[in-house]
């Protein structure tokens, strides 16, 4: 549709979709380009589940908790987080900017034996076309759109009311800098370098504030921390100066307009 196109082009990088569709064939490889998503991959699902959990009184030691679910992973890539939310028993819908991801994605899920509703298109796009999701992952993406407050707007009109969206990011620090970019990109070449540019990467308060100006309420946000002696990473509340991720919720109802 014409609306929604005209809000893509608004919000979708393009350079930004090139560099990951370059690297789609490299989702599933746990030792190539991916692999600090490989890494990070336990921790994330961990706080992703706990905050699905808590929001919609599920019991996580059920075989299928998320059942009955509808869930959106907006920038899906290969499907790494959208797999093991399907074997939780989410209707997971998965989305990706970059077209390369999808074939990827639906091959492996198919492979794995596994229903998942792969897309290419965008947020703007299923927001204008009136999807509606009880969750919205939104991991590591907000930081590659041209526009993050429309991106957050749309994502947030993609929540049913008592909706739960979780998003991650980077923070823009010094140490951000050196980890994510000079670290990640120059000494271990994880990435291919130009991934990321530090310019873009947004600070806790910052993303609070686009988020509730989307018309969402921030109701936790924990930091990932890499251990490079143990090569693992662990959650913590008090240091987000380099990864983390953040937890919002919809309002169940509408708040009636002033007189």
């Amino acid at each position: 549709m014409e609306t929604a196109q005209t809000t893509a082009q608004t919000t979708i990088d393009p350079a930004e979709v090139a560099k990951f569709e370059a690297m789609a064939a490299e989702w599933w490889d746990p030792k190539g380009k991916f692999k600090p998503l490989h890494m990070l991959n336990p921790c994330r699902l961990d706080y992703i589940c706990a905050q699905i959990a808590t929001e919609f009184a599920r019991d996580l030691s059920d075989d299928t908790p998320f059942s009955g679910l509808r869930l959106l992973d907006i920038g899906c890539g290969g499907g790494l987080l959208s797999e093991p939310m399907a074997r939780l028993g989410a209707t997971v819908v998965g989305a990706d900017a970059a077209a390369g991801n999808i074939p990827v994605a639906q091959v492996h899920a198919d492979q794995s034996g596994l229903t998942i509703d792969y897309r290419h298109t965008t947020a703007e796009a299923l927001a204008e076309a009136g999807e509606q999701f009880d969750v919205v992952l939104n991991m590591e993406v907000v930081e590659h759109v041209a526009d993050p407050q429309a991106y957050l707007t749309a994502c947030q009109q993609l929540l049913k009311p008592g909706g739960l969206m979780v998003c991650s990011t980077l923070n823009r620090t010094a140490k951000s800098y050196g980890m994510a970019i000079f670290g990640a990109e120059v000494v271990m070449r994880w990435l291919p370098r130009g991934t990321h540019e530090w310019s873009k990467f947004i600070t806790p308060d910052e993303l609070f504030a686009l988020i509730e100006t989307a018309g969402l309420t921030p109701v936790d946000r924990k930091g990932f921390v890499f251990n490079p002696l143990g090569w693992s990473w662990s959650l913590s509340a008090r240091d987000l100066s380099v990864n983390y991720v953040t937890a919002s919720t919809k309002p169940a109802q509408e708040r009636p307009e002033s007189a």
